[in-house]
């Protein structure tokens, strides 16, 4: 089939962005007839574009207010009827259908009204139904009619129209057309997102029989985890906490980011949100090899620093404040090469002194959204698991002490901090801290005992007087005893292994505090 020239347009929009000069170059440039409906025939009325009312192809009024106006034989027989079908052609000129060339549409803004905390009912309201009705026959039928969703696409539809004697090609509308389904696809998993978070506890709620994830590539990536993998990165759209997650960052400067870095941002990125006080989170291989909080965000990053430096070489960090010039300048004094650094905020000045590290990349989040609270997804072959969020949100109130001694007030509070890091260590999972820092970090061992020897290596003699946190009971003793053996004075664990007795004869031997959390938190 040739390319079919545009000679009647159907115009309904939400984003009214660039449409009256785009109506108006098909109709002085084209000759085209404007259809439009409602508030969008208003609008190009007043820009002066002459209009065709709805009303007037269908010859029924719009009404319900306005909830049917284009759900019409007139209307859907000349986007669904084939060109080059003689039946079609013939009933449609019997029941006085007229072709339509070119459908301009975007969706009402189901997706805004939602955010902006609107009530069920306005929701509800919302949602388009006629809008996706078109597109659909449109796009359908996209080898006689161009359906246009975005007003970004209005130039290069005018270009190649001019181009091509007022005609499109037919790779331009399968492209559209491919444009469309994936529109309506991401619309209705929103509503049915949406829908399912307002009925959840009355059906499937969280975890419904079926799932939508609506995904948009944010780019092509140069490689995955080695040189042999393709891979991209994409954006989560169905994502509630959107505003300042990792993948909504500005990116300041720097190589474009690789597969492994995102891992390790966010592996950083989620790890530095559990501190409220200012600190720091240094990741290599998605393992924190050094994890402080402190009153001043620079000791936060040199005592990070310090707590591995060789690990942290190559690795990238995280900042749950905004990245000062004294930070750089830290930085750079320990000579540490660094990936990557994602902060809520960079200091104009930071930046200046940051860009003479061309390779370096830096990102902004523009605020830092609290820990956990989103549903997560990873894949298996054949599937996705999906699961709530970690974060340490425990009510301490519950923890017991299992040991006869009783942590100080000191202790427990390093006993915190120790439980929130520990969290994004890679189970089985054994970190000692000190001064509220990480001093040894031992994980993604097979067995528990074995993290323990190394974080226990690690710290060497700065084990003494530390505290130690697990993200696991101990299933025997002998993880525990070498953390008590070098030193250590306090242990935070889940608890609930049928050798908890044991443990705790082990704690009240060597004098060492144990308190019970009765929650775990595994990282595989």
């Amino acid at each position: 089939m040739s390319n079919p020239k545009v000679k009647r347009v159907l115009v309904s929009v939400t984003d009214k962005t660039g449409v009256a000069d785009f109506a108006r170059a098909l109709v002085e440039e084209f000759g085209a007839e404007i259809i439009s409906t409602g508030g969008t025939a208003r609008a190009l009325k007043d820009a002066g574009v002459p209009v065709t009312p709805i009303d007037d192809v269908t010859q029924f009024p719009e009404m319900m207010d306005g909830r049917v106006k284009t759900l019409h034989p007139r209307v859907h027989g000349g986007l669904l009827a084939k060109r080059d079908n003689a039946d079609h052609m013939t009933q449609a000129a019997e029941h006085g259908i007229e072709m339509i060339d070119m459908v301009v549409v975007n969706l009402y803004a189901f997706e805004k009204t939602v955010e902006s905390g609107a009530d069920f009912a306005t929701c509800i309201e919302n949602i388009d139904i006629g809008g996706p009705s078109m597109l659909r026959s449109a796009a359908k039928n996209f080898e006689s009619v161009a359906v246009v969703t975005r007003p970004e696409s209005y130039d290069a539809i005018l270009a190649e129209m001019r181009a091509n004697g007022g005609a499109t090609t037919r790779e331009t509308r399968a492209k559209l057309a491919l444009d469309v389904f994936q529109t309506t696809a991401s619309y209705d998993g929103a509503i049915a997102a949406w829908m399912g978070a307002q009925l959840e506890g009355e059906g499937d709620g969280k975890f419904p029989a079926e799932r939508t994830v609506r995904l948009t590539k944010v780019q092509d990536l140069r490689y995955g985890e080695n040189p042999h993998q393709a891979a991209a990165f994409y954006r989560r759209d169905d994502y509630a906490n959107a505003e300042h997650s990792l993948a909504h960052a500005k990116q300041h400067q720097g190589k474009e980011l690789s597969y492994n870095n995102y891992l390790d941002l966010d592996a950083a990125w989620t790890a530095v949100r559990e501190f409220e006080g200012p600190a720091c989170v240094i990741v290599k291989h998605l393992t924190p090899c050094g994890v402080c909080q402190d009153d001043d965000l620079v000791a936060a990053y040199q005592r990070a620093h310090a707590c591995d430096p060789v690990s942290a070489y190559g690795g990238v960090m995280a900042f749950n404040r905004p990245v000062t010039s004294d930070v750089v300048v830290a930085i750079f004094e320990n000579k540490q090469f660094v990936e990557a650094i994602v902060a809520p905020e960079f200091a104009g000045d930071a930046l200046d002194m940051y860009s003479a590290k061309k390779n370096a990349r830096l990102l902004s989040t523009g605020g830092v959204n609290p820990a956990g609270g989103e549903v997560e997804y990873r894949s298996v072959e054949g599937g996705l698991l999906c699961q709530d969020s970690d974060a340490v949100a425990e009510d301490t109130s519950a923890f017991t002490v299992a040991s006869k001694r009783q942590p100080t007030p000191e202790e427990m509070e390093q006993l915190l901090f120790a439980w929130k890091a520990c969290k994004s260590v890679k189970s089985n999972a054994i970190l000692i801290a000190k001064d509220y820092a990480t001093v040894g970090v031992g994980g993604g061992q097979p067995n528990r005992v074995n993290s323990a020897r190394i974080a226990v290596e690690q710290a060497g003699e700065k084990a003494e007087g530390a505290v130690a946190a697990s993200d696991a009971f101990f299933p025997f003793r002998d993880g525990f005893d070498a953390l008590a053996q070098a030193g250590v004075t306090a242990v935070i664990e889940p608890g609930g292994s049928i050798r908890d007795e044991e443990v705790i004869a082990a704690a009240d031997e060597q004098n060492v505090a144990l308190v019970f959390t009765g929650h775990r938190h595994f990282r595989h």
